[in-house]
């Protein structure tokens, strides 16, 4: 490259990212000396705002279904990733309804090893639960622990995400006002 095309291409950075430059609405073409040089599109990103979002309703099965492998599809819808308009900083996701969490599954010797940890602000007073435990007495903690810790950990994540999972244990919910659409995920085997 010449000397001459250095600077030229010196100056047209400058220009943009003091704002000197001149922009066609579409597209500036730059020709010097019978050559194409550059082509800049002036484009901006959309980002989405609260009033364009529309939350929809959606009701998971969790009978037989892999304890992450249903945790990451369901942080997922309630991120919003699923939609064109996702924006980090928005919330653009959906609710969700897990039902049968009783009947979730894990794979490898998780269901003997994996522990859940607690503290109650004492010192020492830390409490381990193991998954079996914590299977009998509150079955829709599990799901609700393994779809938090996939999500952000930011004001958006704490005061709105958390709030978009609703797990039951059973069969039945309280959510039909809501008119929820059932979400079929695909069911892996357990090893």
């Amino acid at each position: 490259m010449s000397v001459q095309k250095r600077l030229r291409a010196a100056e047209t950075r400058v220009a943009t990212r003091t704002g000197e430059a001149r922009y066609l609405p579409r597209a500036c073409v730059c020709v010097c000396s019978h050559q194409l040089e550059q082509v800049f599109f002036a484009m901006s990103t959309y980002s989405a705002r609260p009033a364009d979002m529309d939350h929809k309703w959606f009701v998971v099965d969790a009978e037989g279904m892999v304890l992450g492998r249903l945790a990451t599809e369901v942080a997922r819808i309630i991120r919003g990733k699923h939609k064109p308009v996702f924006t980090p900083h928005i919330d653009t996701g959906d609710y969700v309804i897990v039902i049968n969490a009783a009947k979730v599954l894990v794979t490898g010797r998780k269901s003997e090893q994996k522990r859940y940890f607690s503290h109650s602000g004492y010192m020492g007073h830390d409490k381990q639960t193991p998954f079996a435990a914590m299977m009998t007495k509150h079955p829709e903690r599990v799901i609700e622990k393994a779809v938090h810790g996939m999500l952000p950990k930011n004001a958006l994540a704490r005061q709105v995400l958390r709030l978009k999972l609703r797990v039951y244990a059973g069969a039945d919910h309280p959510h039909m006002a809501q008119q929820p659409a059932t979400l079929t995920l695909p069911k892996r085997e357990a090893k």
